[in-house]
């Protein structure tokens, strides 16, 4: 599946949009950077309530198909500008994490 597919079937909000045709390689959930970091593998969508610059950077360390901001939070306007700069996309979603994976899954993504 690709990242224009879960956009569409979980009616996300695009925030920034950079490639929206990346494969979806699975997902990861966590707000703790350095676990982002160990854990997250290269084409994950990762659900986050973080909505710094930082998480582009692990963004783009991780090679993450999609950043996911969970519980309608505002995202930084560096946050933006970097990931624009970068290529990263970040989609929004007024659900919890919870929610989000949960809807995921039945997407057949995990």
């Amino acid at each position: 599946m690709k990242v224009k597919e879960i956009v569409e079937k979980l009616n996300l909000e695009v925030v920034v949009e950079a490639d929206l045709n990346q494969k979806i390689t699975g997902g990861y959930t966590g707000d703790l950077l350095s676990n982002v970091m160990a854990k997250a593998k290269a084409g994950n969508l990762w659900i986050t309530i973080q909505s710094h610059q930082n998480v582009i950077a692990v963004a783009l360390l991780v090679e993450i198909s999609a950043v996911i901001i969970a519980e309608d939070s505002s995202v930084d306007d560096k946050a933006k500008e970097r990931a624009k700069q970068k290529g990263i996309n970040i989609l929004r979603s007024q659900d919890n994490a919870y929610q989000i994976a949960g809807k995921m899954f039945k997407e057949g993504i995990d």
